[in-house]
């Protein structure tokens, strides 16, 4: 366990401890002052550890997405599974994937590839990948545009994967096109 974790464990323990200590000192039949005085103590241990638990909570409901800082600069926080994942826009299209810098190409879903508008019929599986599910064919395409934020790229190669897979790629033949890239601070950052 990291130390992160054991921080969440201990605001875990006292939210415990205040709806515990709520509903044991309602049971006891102490005097009313008494009673109150728990309760509000309780409330008050329950109202720290909730603040504590903010970020997680708030990372779980409110999921980061790329904000376009500046002309060709795009910030992407890192999400709660600790993988940066954006919505791009592929022939119109929106799309999501993830960043992943292991992957050679942007590599599409079937179904994001039909999404994006292209011909799934008329896909030749001509080459092969290597990925953690092993061996898979994939097919290599060119896309007429992929936009993010206001960045726009054309001719951007890519491939789809004929086997199965959870999401969309985006991978070293499309982040290669900006001229920086930066993982720092729970945070990656796209400069053109």
């Amino acid at each position: 366990m990291t130390g992160e974790d054991w921080g969440r464990l201990a605001y875990l323990g006292l939210l415990l401890v205040a709806v515990g200590g709520w509903l044991f000192t309602n049971r006891q039949g102490l005097s009313k002052n008494l009673q109150q005085a728990s309760v509000w103590a309780f409330l008050f241990i329950g109202v720290i550890a909730g603040y504590g638990l903010w970020g997680d909570v708030r990372g779980q409901l409110l999921p980061g997405q790329a904000m376009v800082t500046g002309s060709g600069r795009i910030e992407v926080p890192r999400s709660v599974d600790g993988h940066y994942h954006l919505t791009v826009e592929i022939n119109g299209a929106p799309v999501d994937v993830m960043v992943d810098t292991g992957a050679t190409d942007l590599v599409l879903t079937m179904q994001d590839a039909k999404a994006a508008g292209i011909d799934i019929g008329s896909l030749r599986f001509s080459e092969q990948a290597m990925t953690a599910n092993g061996l898979v064919a994939t097919a290599p395409v060119r896309l007429a545009s992929v936009r993010l934020g206001d960045v726009v790229q054309e001719n951007v190669r890519a491939s789809i994967n004929g086997g199965e897979m959870s999401g969309s790629l985006l991978g070293m033949s499309y982040l290669e096109r900006f001229g920086r890239i930066e993982i720092s601070g729970g945070r990656l950052v796209l400069e053109r």
